[in-house]
């Protein structure tokens, strides 16, 4: 329950100063990391602030688990990397 009760604070809090500062540089520096397709460009501020929240207290309460799932995905996104340039060779020739 401790957990709990400590990642819901962690959420309210980033949610909110995510949300206050978001026309003061959280929209800017989320269109830098981000790739062109999901650019916010200021747009969907609810929903980039939610996600924001979301990992921000999960980061907070369990940064093995983030970890693990980034390492996981890494892994998937090399492996469909490998697959989908290994079939545009195949289909060359």
């Amino acid at each position: 329950m401790t957990i709990f009760v400590i990642w819901v604070i962690a959420f309210v809090l980033i949610l909110y100063f995510a949300n206050k500062r978001w026309d003061s540089g959280v929209s800017r520096g989320l269109d830098k990391v981000l790739p062109e397709v999901l650019k916010s460009h200021g747009e969907n501020r609810v929903l980039w602030v939610g996600v924001l929240a979301v990992m921000g207290a999960t980061t907070l309460v369990r940064p093995i688990d983030i970890l693990l799932v980034v390492i996981l995905l890494a892994i998937i996104g090399l492996v469909v990397g490998k697959l989908v340039s290994l079939a545009a060779g195949k289909a060359e020739h």
